[in-house]
C-alpha cells in the first residue's frame, strides 16, 4: 500500500477535488492536511471526513513555507513507508499510482513529471519551461514521492525556503537516499488560473537562486540579446526550439506533450530572461520574495550545508554514544 498526503490551504471551500478524493481512498490511505480557515476547513470536513483522514497543520510543524508543515503534519499521519506527497491540481491516475509505488521499492524520492490536463495559453507557454528542464534534468512536478523513514531520519526538511521541492529532495539526497528522475512518469495537473500563472513569473524566477549557474544564464540572456541584437536573436531562438524538441523526446515524452509546445520555449526562456532580473531587484529592495503575508529569503539550502550538517549529527550522535558506553564500563 501506499499513502497520499495532500497539504491544502485554502480561502475558498473546494468541493472539485470531492470526486478525486473519494476515487484516490479507494486505492491509497490519503492524508488530506488542511491549512484552510475554520469555516472552510468544516465544509471540507463535511465532504471528506468520511473518505480521507483530514487534519489540520500541527502547530508544532507550522513553517514560514506553509506546505511544507502539511507536508510533514502529512507524513507523521501517514501509515506506510511509501508516500505520494501532491499538490491540490495534480490528479494521478490508475497507472501513475501503481508506477510510483514500485518505484519507490528501490529510490528514497522519486520525481515524476507534469502534464497539464488542458491547453489554455499559459499552460501551452509553461510547457515550453517543462521541455527545456526535461532536457536538463528533469522538471520540477506538483508531486513527488517518498520514503517517509528517510526524511524523517532528518527531523524533515526546511521550512523556510521558496523551492520546497529542491529542499526536500536535497536533504534525501544528504542523509543518503537515492533519488530518481522518472522521466516517463507523466502525471496529469490542472492547469491554474490565468492570474494565479502571472502572478507567479517573479516567484518562480527567484527560485534559481538555489542554482546560482542557472541564474547566472538566466540574467545573461538580455545583455548578450541587447549587445548583439539580431546576431544573437535568431541563435537564441534556435536553442531554445532545438533544447524543448529534445526534452520533449526524452522519457515517451512525445506520447505526452503535443509538438506545438515545443514552439513556446523562446517564448518561456525571453519571460525569464526578465523575471530573472526582477528576481534580483526583489533580493536587493524586499531582501527576498513575497509569500502570503510574508517574505521568503532563502530559495534553498545548499547540498554542502546540508551534507555538513547531518555529518555533524552524525559525529555528534557517535560522541553521544561512545560516552554512554563509556560511562557504563
Amino acid at each position: 500500500m501506499i499513502s497520499y498526503v495532500l497539504p491544502l490551504r485554502s480561502s475558498v471551500a473546494r468541493p472539485d477535488l470531492s470526486d478525486y478524493l473519494a476515487w484516490l481512498s479507494t486505492r491509497a490511505d490519503v492524508v488530506v492536511v488542511d491549512g484552510s480557515g475554520p469555516e472552510v476547513f468544516a465544509a471540507h470536513q463535511a465532504w471528506w471526513g468520511a473518505t480521507v483522514r483530514h487534519v489540520p497543520v500541527d502547530p508544532a510543524r507550522r513553517s514560514a513555507m506553509g506546505k511544507v508543515g502539511g507536508v510533514l503534519t502529512g507524513l507523521d499521519h501517514a501509515l506506510h513507508e511509501r508516500v505520494i506527497i501532491a499538490d491540490d491540481d495534480v490528479r494521478y491516475t490508475d497507472e501513475t499510482l501503481t508506477r510510483m509505488g514500485r518505484l519507490l521499492e528501490d529510490a528514497d524520492v522519486v520525481r515524476p513529471q507534469n502534464v497539464f490536463t488542458d491547453w489554455p495559453w499559459h499552460a501551452w507557454w509553461d510547457t515550453g519551461r517543462t521541455l527545456m528542464a526535461r532536457l536538463l534534468g528533469g522538471d520540477w512536478p506538483g508531486t513527488l514521492g517518498v520514503r517517509r523513514g528517510t526524511l524523517l531520519r532528518g527531523g524533515g526538511y526546511a521550512g523556510d525556503v521558496l523551492f520546497e521541492n529542491l529542499e526536500l529532495v536535497r536533504t534525501v539526497q544528504a542523509l543518503g537516499g537515492r533519488e530518481l528522475v522518472a522521466l516517463d512518469l507523466v502525471v496529469p495537473r490542472v492547469p491554474p488560473p490565468t492570474r494565479h500563472f502571472v502572478s507567479q513569473r517573479v516567484r518562480q524566477a527567484y527560485d534559481e537562486f538555489a542554482r546560482p549557474g542557472r541564474l547566472a544564464a538566466s540574467l545573461s540572456i538580455g545583455p548578450l540579446v541587447m549587445l548583439f541584437r539580431r546576431r544573437a536573436l535568431v541563435p537564441f531562438v534556435a536553442l531554445a526550439l532545438v533544447a524543448a524538441e529534445l526534452g520533449r523526446r526524452r522519457g515517451d515524452g512525445r506520447a505526452h506533450y503535443p509538438v506545438v509546445t515545443a514552439l513556446a520555449a523562446p517564448f518561456w526562456l525571453a519571460e525569464r530572461a526578465v523575471t530573472s532580473w526582477l528576481a534580483v531587484v526583489s533580493r536587493v529592495v524586499r531582501g527576498g520574495v513575497r509569500y502570503g503575508d510574508g517574505t521568503l529569503v532563502r530559495a534553498a539550502t545548499s547540498r554542502r550545508v546540508l551534507r555538513e550538517r547531518f555529518e555533524r549529527g552524525a559525529d555528534d550522535d557517535r560522541g553521544t554514544r561512545a560516552r554512554r558506553d563509556r560511562g557504563n564500563t
